[in-house]
């Protein structure tokens, strides 16, 4: 999925700094408009394992402060890297991470050539929320799988600057303060759904396919049809919410799904296309949604990536989480 955020820059989401950007797709998906962020691929490395060299880097900046409270952060600059690289700088006393799990986590990001800081979400009281899995710097997974909630560890990725075409390398410390275990698939009530809307049928997995009825015309106005009730909370469009789902064009073409990827995305509501906003905030955590959303709630006459301009969209969304 397409996020418009800033990964480890003045960032709405620094979380997305973590993940690697080639397990998103660039023909669309949730519908963030633009995206001005450097591709977290650049310096990407195939090995979990962080060069001596670049340990030592990290580990020659210094850290201090009480846990919960955002650290001070010091290093000589320009601060350099020659792949992504994280390092532990405590194993955390709370409860113990474990791949697929999502953590709650603070972090802060700063510019490896002046040393600035880009944006820290304890400033904002604003944390994040991340699924530890292999959408993640594998360097990442390394350091944090294993260790316990209350947990340190600093993260550098060169990349390159989008307004100046610049190498740089942006640094991110973070502190996880929760663990929880995600429904890997909506699970509640089945709803009957309106007739002659597409079709939803699920594998074994949950997994949907979708079909588009013949003759089909989009609607004019937003279609939000409930197809599994979660008993979970009700969202909200200032939450943060994790999900699976599926993009179809009307043609039956699928431009992005996170089945494919094999992994959830979590994503804000405010930074999502408004179709997203209005079809998914008064749903219940647990449920299932088809969304079909009408041109000038996606992308209207801009389009984005391979989907093209005034399409309408249908979507498939388990609601996983929603913080």
């Amino acid at each position: 999925m397409k996020h418009r955020t800033l990964r480890g820059v003045a960032a709405l989401t620094l979380g997305a700094a973590l993940v690697l950007s080639g397990c998103a797709s660039e023909g669309g998906g949730s519908g963030d408009e633009t995206s001005s962020s450097p591709s977290a691929t650049d310096g990407a490395s195939d090995a979990a394992t962080s060069s001596p060299e670049d340990v030592a880097a990290l580990e020659a900046v210094t850290v201090t402060g009480d846990p919960g409270a955002e650290p001070t952060v010091e290093f000589d600059q320009p601060f350099e890297v020659s792949a992504a690289a994280a390092i532990s700088l405590n194993d955390g006393e709370g409860d113990e991470i474990a791949k697929g799990q999502q953590i709650t986590m603070h972090t802060a990001a700063f510019s490896g050539a002046d040393g600035a800081k880009m944006g820290s979400t304890w400033e904002t009281d604003s944390p994040e929320q991340l699924l530890i899995d292999d959408s993640i710097f594998p360097q990442l997974l390394d350091v944090v799988v294993g260790k316990k909630v209350g947990t340190r560890f600093l993260f550098a990725n060169p990349t390159t600057d989008q307004t100046t075409g610049e190498p740089i390398t942006y640094l991110t410390i973070g502190e996880v303060t929760d663990v929880k275990t995600i429904p890997s698939r909506a699970e509640g009530e089945a709803v009957t759904p309106a007739e002659g809307l597409p079709t939803v049928t699920l594998d074994d997995t949950g997994k949907p396919t979708i079909e588009i009825p013949e003759g089909y015309e989009a609607p004019t106005e937003l279609v939000a049809q409930t197809l599994i009730k979660g008993s979970g909370p009700v969202v909200t469009e200032d939450q943060t919410v994790t999900a699976h789902y599926t993009g179809m064009l009307l043609d039956g073409t699928v431009f992005d799904s996170s089945w494919d990827r094999g992994a959830p995305t979590s994503f804000s509501l405010q930074q999502v296309i408004p179709g997203w906003t209005q079809g998914l905030a008064g749903q219940t955590v647990g449920s299932q949604v088809l969304l079909v959303i009408p041109s000038e709630l996606g992308y209207g006459a801009q389009g984005s990536g391979t989907i093209p301009a005034d399409s309408p969209l249908v979507f498939v969304v388990d609601i996983l989480d929603a913080q």
